[in-house]
Protein backbone atom coordinates (compact mmCIF):
# COMPACT_ATOMS: atom_id res chain seq x y z
CA UNK A 1 0.00 0.00 0.00
CA UNK A 2 1.25 3.49 -0.86
CA UNK A 3 0.88 6.61 1.27
CA UNK A 4 -1.69 7.89 -1.24
CA UNK A 5 -3.76 4.70 -0.93
CA UNK A 6 -3.55 4.84 2.85
CA UNK A 7 -4.61 8.49 2.96
CA UNK A 8 -7.63 7.76 0.78
CA UNK A 9 -8.72 4.83 2.94
CA UNK A 10 -8.04 6.61 6.23
CA UNK A 11 -9.89 9.80 5.34
CA UNK A 12 -12.91 8.13 3.73
CA UNK A 13 -13.46 6.05 6.86
CA UNK A 14 -13.06 8.79 9.46
CA UNK A 15 -14.94 11.53 7.61
CA UNK A 16 -18.10 9.71 8.66
CA UNK A 17 -17.26 10.74 12.24
CA UNK A 18 -15.10 13.88 12.05
CA UNK A 19 -14.93 17.03 9.94
CA UNK A 20 -12.74 16.69 6.80
CA UNK A 21 -10.10 19.20 7.96
CA UNK A 22 -9.82 17.43 11.31
CA UNK A 23 -9.34 14.04 9.63
CA UNK A 24 -6.56 15.39 7.42
CA UNK A 25 -4.93 16.90 10.48
CA UNK A 26 -5.06 13.48 12.16
CA UNK A 27 -3.47 11.86 9.11
CA UNK A 28 -0.57 14.29 8.89
CA UNK A 29 0.13 14.17 12.62
CA UNK A 30 0.20 10.39 12.49
CA UNK A 31 2.43 10.51 9.40
CA UNK A 32 4.96 12.54 11.32
CA UNK A 33 4.79 10.18 14.30
CA UNK A 34 4.73 6.83 12.46
CA UNK A 35 6.56 7.61 9.20
CA UNK A 36 8.75 10.51 10.28
CA UNK A 37 7.30 12.58 7.44
CA UNK A 38 6.06 16.13 7.78
CA UNK A 39 3.07 17.28 5.73
CA UNK A 40 5.30 18.68 2.98
CA UNK A 41 7.22 15.39 2.88
CA UNK A 42 4.00 13.40 2.51
CA UNK A 43 3.11 15.43 -0.59
CA UNK A 44 6.30 14.41 -2.37
CA UNK A 45 6.21 10.77 -1.23
CA UNK A 46 2.64 9.79 -2.10
CA UNK A 47 3.79 6.76 -4.08
CA UNK A 48 6.12 5.45 -1.38
CA UNK A 49 5.30 1.85 -0.43
CA UNK A 50 4.58 1.35 3.26
CA UNK A 51 5.73 -1.56 5.38
CA UNK A 52 3.31 -3.96 7.03
CA UNK A 53 4.21 -2.48 10.41
CA UNK A 54 3.49 1.08 9.24
CA UNK A 55 0.11 0.12 7.78
CA UNK A 56 -0.70 -1.74 10.98
CA UNK A 57 0.17 1.31 13.11
CA UNK A 58 -2.19 3.49 11.08
CA UNK A 59 -4.91 0.84 11.33
CA UNK A 60 -4.61 0.78 15.11
CA UNK A 61 -4.76 4.57 15.26
CA UNK A 62 -7.81 4.55 12.99
CA UNK A 63 -9.52 2.01 15.24
CA UNK A 64 -8.95 4.19 18.30
CA UNK A 65 -10.08 7.34 16.49
CA UNK A 66 -13.31 5.57 15.52
CA UNK A 67 -13.89 5.16 19.25
CA UNK A 68 -13.26 8.92 19.55
CA UNK A 69 -10.15 8.53 21.67
CA UNK A 70 -8.17 11.81 21.61
CA UNK A 71 -5.36 11.80 19.07
CA UNK A 72 -2.92 13.10 21.69
CA UNK A 73 -3.37 9.90 23.70
CA UNK A 74 -2.92 7.79 20.58
CA UNK A 75 0.29 9.58 19.61
CA UNK A 76 1.40 9.77 23.23
CA UNK A 77 2.47 13.38 23.37
CA UNK A 78 1.36 16.94 22.69
CA UNK A 79 2.86 20.40 22.29
CA UNK A 80 2.42 23.03 24.99
CA UNK A 81 4.09 26.44 25.24
CA UNK A 82 6.78 25.42 22.77
CA UNK A 83 7.62 22.18 24.59
CA UNK A 84 6.60 18.53 24.12
CA UNK A 85 4.78 16.58 26.81
CA UNK A 86 3.97 12.92 27.26
CA UNK A 87 0.22 12.48 27.79
CA UNK A 88 -1.90 9.43 28.49
CA UNK A 89 -5.25 8.63 30.07
CA UNK A 90 -3.87 9.46 33.54
CA UNK A 91 -3.57 13.19 32.77
CA UNK A 92 -5.59 15.90 31.07
CA UNK A 93 -4.54 17.04 27.62
CA UNK A 94 -3.17 20.59 28.08
CA UNK A 95 -5.38 23.31 26.61
CA UNK A 96 -4.48 26.56 24.80
CA UNK A 97 -6.17 28.53 27.58
CA UNK A 98 -3.66 27.13 30.05
CA UNK A 99 -0.85 28.32 27.79
CA UNK A 100 -2.29 31.81 28.21
CA UNK A 101 -2.08 31.45 32.00
CA UNK A 102 1.53 30.29 31.76
CA UNK A 103 2.37 33.20 29.49
CA UNK A 104 0.88 35.67 31.98
CA UNK A 105 3.01 34.23 34.79
CA UNK A 106 6.17 34.18 32.64
CA UNK A 107 5.70 37.79 31.57
CA UNK A 108 5.14 38.85 35.18
CA UNK A 109 8.30 37.19 36.50
CA UNK A 110 10.92 36.42 33.85
CA UNK A 111 12.75 39.77 34.18
CA UNK A 112 12.57 40.28 37.94
CA UNK A 113 16.07 38.88 38.63
CA UNK A 114 14.94 37.47 41.98
CA UNK A 115 14.99 33.84 43.08
CA UNK A 116 11.41 32.61 43.24
CA UNK A 117 9.88 29.52 44.77
CA UNK A 118 6.76 28.40 42.93
CA UNK A 119 4.12 25.77 43.71
CA UNK A 120 1.80 24.28 41.06
CA UNK A 121 -1.19 22.55 42.69
CA UNK A 122 -2.87 19.82 40.63
CA UNK A 123 0.04 19.54 38.22
CA UNK A 124 -1.25 16.67 36.06
CA UNK A 125 1.16 16.27 33.14
CA UNK A 126 3.37 18.93 34.70
CA UNK A 127 2.81 21.30 31.78
CA UNK A 128 2.50 24.46 33.92
CA UNK A 129 5.34 23.68 36.32
CA UNK A 130 7.75 22.54 33.61
CA UNK A 131 6.97 25.44 31.26
CA UNK A 132 7.65 27.90 34.08
CA UNK A 133 10.89 26.14 35.02
CA UNK A 134 12.05 26.39 31.39
CA UNK A 135 11.13 30.04 30.94
CA UNK A 136 11.80 31.84 34.24
CA UNK A 137 15.51 31.87 35.11
CA UNK A 138 16.60 30.66 38.52
CA UNK A 139 13.26 29.57 39.94
CA UNK A 140 12.61 26.64 42.25
CA UNK A 141 9.47 24.76 41.24
CA UNK A 142 7.39 22.38 43.31
CA UNK A 143 4.38 20.50 41.91
CA UNK A 144 1.58 18.72 43.78
CA UNK A 145 -0.97 16.14 42.65
CA UNK A 146 -3.29 13.63 44.28
CA UNK A 147 -2.61 11.04 41.57
CA UNK A 148 0.59 9.02 41.76
CA UNK A 149 0.01 8.01 38.13
CA UNK A 150 -0.12 11.65 37.08
CA UNK A 151 3.06 12.39 39.03
CA UNK A 152 4.78 9.53 37.21
CA UNK A 153 3.87 11.18 33.89
CA UNK A 154 4.95 14.61 35.13
CA UNK A 155 8.31 13.26 36.33
CA UNK A 156 8.98 11.81 32.88
CA UNK A 157 8.02 15.12 31.30
CA UNK A 158 10.37 17.02 33.60
CA UNK A 159 13.20 14.69 32.62
CA UNK A 160 12.50 14.89 28.87
CA UNK A 161 12.41 18.71 29.09
CA UNK A 162 15.55 18.97 31.19
CA UNK A 163 14.19 20.61 34.35
CA UNK A 164 14.27 19.74 38.03
CA UNK A 165 10.92 19.75 39.84
CA UNK A 166 10.15 18.73 43.41
CA UNK A 167 7.01 16.59 43.25
CA UNK A 168 4.56 16.28 46.14
CA UNK A 169 2.01 13.47 46.28
CA UNK A 170 -0.87 14.89 48.33
CA UNK A 171 -4.59 15.64 48.37
CA UNK A 172 -4.86 19.41 48.67
CA UNK A 173 -8.42 19.19 50.02
CA UNK A 174 -7.12 17.26 53.03
CA UNK A 175 -4.09 19.49 53.63
CA UNK A 176 -4.15 21.62 56.77
CA UNK A 177 -1.06 23.51 55.66
CA UNK A 178 1.66 23.52 53.04
CA UNK A 179 5.16 22.37 53.98
CA UNK A 180 6.97 25.51 52.80
CA UNK A 181 6.50 29.18 51.95
CA UNK A 182 6.16 30.22 48.31
CA UNK A 183 6.43 33.39 46.28
CA UNK A 184 3.95 32.19 43.68
CA UNK A 185 1.18 29.57 43.86
CA UNK A 186 -0.62 28.46 40.71
CA UNK A 187 -3.48 26.05 40.17
CA UNK A 188 -5.65 24.82 37.34
CA UNK A 189 -7.88 22.64 39.52
CA UNK A 190 -11.03 20.71 38.61
CA UNK A 191 -13.72 23.29 37.86
CA UNK A 192 -16.27 21.88 35.42
CA UNK A 193 -19.67 21.47 37.10
CA UNK A 194 -21.71 18.35 36.47
CA UNK A 195 -24.38 20.51 34.81
CA UNK A 196 -21.82 21.59 32.19
CA UNK A 197 -21.08 18.08 30.94
CA UNK A 198 -23.61 18.56 28.15
CA UNK A 199 -21.36 21.28 26.67
CA UNK A 200 -18.36 18.97 26.42
CA UNK A 201 -17.29 16.70 23.59
CA UNK A 202 -17.96 13.03 24.14
CA UNK A 203 -14.33 12.06 23.56
CA UNK A 204 -13.33 14.22 26.54
CA UNK A 205 -16.02 12.71 28.77
CA UNK A 206 -15.11 9.16 27.73
CA UNK A 207 -11.33 9.40 27.91
CA UNK A 208 -9.88 12.17 30.07
CA UNK A 209 -9.64 11.65 33.87
CA UNK A 210 -12.89 12.82 35.49
CA UNK A 211 -11.09 13.42 38.79
CA UNK A 212 -9.13 16.23 37.12
CA UNK A 213 -12.15 17.81 35.46
CA UNK A 214 -15.31 17.80 37.53
CA UNK A 215 -16.71 19.28 40.72
CA UNK A 216 -20.19 19.04 42.15
CA UNK A 217 -22.82 21.62 41.27
CA UNK A 218 -23.28 22.27 45.00
CA UNK A 219 -19.61 23.15 45.68
CA UNK A 220 -18.05 24.40 42.44
CA UNK A 221 -15.38 26.50 44.19
CA UNK A 222 -14.25 23.84 46.64
CA UNK A 223 -10.69 23.69 45.29
CA UNK A 224 -10.38 27.47 44.92
CA UNK A 225 -11.47 28.11 48.49
CA UNK A 226 -9.08 25.51 49.91
CA UNK A 227 -6.11 26.65 47.83
CA UNK A 228 -6.78 30.32 48.61
CA UNK A 229 -6.90 29.48 52.32
CA UNK A 230 -3.56 27.65 52.11
CA UNK A 231 -2.04 30.38 49.95
CA UNK A 232 -2.95 33.03 52.51
CA UNK A 233 -0.93 31.11 55.10
CA UNK A 234 2.06 30.31 52.94
CA UNK A 235 2.59 33.03 50.34
CA UNK A 236 5.44 35.39 51.10
CA UNK A 237 4.84 39.15 51.41
CA UNK A 238 3.54 40.39 48.04
CA UNK A 239 3.20 36.77 46.97
CA UNK A 240 1.00 36.06 43.98
CA UNK A 241 -1.80 33.54 43.46
CA UNK A 242 -2.84 32.52 39.94
CA UNK A 243 -5.83 30.41 38.93
CA UNK A 244 -7.36 29.07 35.77
CA UNK A 245 -11.10 29.28 36.39
CA UNK A 246 -14.57 28.28 35.25
CA UNK A 247 -15.68 30.87 32.70
CA UNK A 248 -19.17 31.07 34.25
CA UNK A 249 -17.91 31.72 37.78
CA UNK A 250 -15.39 34.50 37.23
CA UNK A 251 -16.91 37.21 39.42
CA UNK A 252 -17.94 34.72 42.08
CA UNK A 253 -14.37 33.35 42.24
CA UNK A 254 -12.94 36.88 42.35
CA UNK A 255 -15.17 37.86 45.28
CA UNK A 256 -14.25 34.69 47.17
CA UNK A 257 -10.52 35.40 46.81
CA UNK A 258 -11.01 39.00 47.95
CA UNK A 259 -12.86 37.74 51.03
CA UNK A 260 -9.59 36.10 52.16
CA UNK A 261 -7.83 39.48 52.14
CA UNK A 262 -6.13 39.28 48.74
CA UNK A 263 -5.67 42.55 46.88
CA UNK A 264 -5.26 43.66 43.27
CA UNK A 265 -7.43 40.74 42.15
CA UNK A 266 -7.48 40.76 38.35
CA UNK A 267 -9.94 38.73 36.29
CA UNK A 268 -8.70 38.17 32.73
CA UNK A 269 -10.41 36.79 29.64
CA UNK A 270 -8.89 34.21 27.30
CA UNK A 271 -8.53 34.57 23.53
CA UNK A 272 -12.10 33.31 23.12
CA UNK A 273 -13.48 36.15 25.25
CA UNK A 274 -14.29 33.98 28.28
CA UNK A 275 -13.36 34.79 31.88
CA UNK A 276 -10.52 32.30 32.37
CA UNK A 277 -7.70 33.52 34.66
CA UNK A 278 -7.24 35.30 37.95
CA UNK A 279 -4.20 36.90 39.56
CA UNK A 280 -4.25 38.04 43.19
CA UNK A 281 -1.63 39.51 45.56
CA UNK A 282 -1.31 39.06 49.33
CA UNK A 283 0.44 41.63 51.55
Amino acid sequence: MTIKDLRTSFTSTLMKIYEPEEVLSFFYMLSEKILGLRRVDVAINLHKELSVEEVSSFAEAERRLKMQEPLQYIIGDTAFYGLHFLVNANVLIPRPETEELVDWIVRDHQNLNTKLKILDIGTGSGCIAISLAKNIPGIEVHAMDISDKAIKVAKENAERNGVVIKFIHADVLKAQDLQEDYDVIISNPPYVRELEKQEMRQNVLDNEPAQALFVSDQAPLIFYKKITELAKKRLTNNGVLYFEINQYLGNETKRMIESFGFESVILRKDLYGNDRMIRAVIN
